[in-house]
């Protein structure tokens, strides 16, 4: 029996109280389902030293992700409190003063454990979903504690995900940007791509 969350299968449903624009209310994943792609940023704790570089750099850019149809949620074991007050202080402070997303409250780790993300430290790890409107992980990541992600990479992995939804049979190689050419994903048909790119190269 698999209890992990897996590439192709449904993500783990919940239902919690999120905090945005200052305001708490209750969000359900499924809520996206049929809707919008959806992102899950796992972060450890508020106010933590990495975490606020990357959840201001996803809300600076956050037009980049609505023009592909895709809601962004931050999550982390806090609680719906300490979310607000993490919301009302000031960026020079360690703040996420104007964010553009909400902040979901994991208080009781359930959501962190359904992912399993949990640490040790009852804290989670930095992982990263990518849910599609059917509501089935397309991606995940994890990163090291210390270790920021970047935002150039995930519209890119985004991208790509939503470009082989919308066409069947092609593939995206290795680091496909959109307009670039594209592989099939038939072991024959594959052959063009790789006669056209290394035809003049040494094997």
């Amino acid at each position: 029996m698999v209890d992990s969350p897996q590439i192709g299968r449904m993500a783990p449903n919940f239902l919690t109280v999120g905090v945005y624009k200052n305001r708490l209310g209750k969000i359900r994943l499924s809520d996206y389902y049929g809707k919008k792609y959806v992102i899950l940023i796992f972060y450890p704790a508020n106010f933590t030293c990495v975490s606020p570089t990357e959840l201001i750099a996803l809300s600076d850019r956050i037009s980049e992700f609505r023009k592909l149809s895709t809601q962004i949620l931050g999550i982390s074991v806090d609680s719906p409190f300490s979310h607000l007050h993490y919301l009302l202080s000031k960026r020079s402070q360690g703040g996420l003063s104007k964010l553009n997303y909400p902040l979901v409250s994991d208080l009781n780790q359930s959501i962190t454990r359904k992912y399993k993300l949990l640490t040790n430290d009852g804290l989670s790890f930095p992982g990263l979903f990518i849910i599609d409107k059917e509501g089935i992980i397309q991606y995940y990541t994890v990163n090291n504690l210390l270790c920021g992600r970047s935002i150039n990479e995930l519209l890119r992995i985004l991208k790509s995900i939503q470009y082989i939804k919308e066409n069947p049979g092609q593939a995206c190689p290795a680091d496909w940007k959109y307009g670039d050419k594209i592989l099939y994903s038939h072991p024959l048909k594959s052959k063009v791509y790789f006669k056209t790119l290394y035809s003049n190269k040494k094997n």
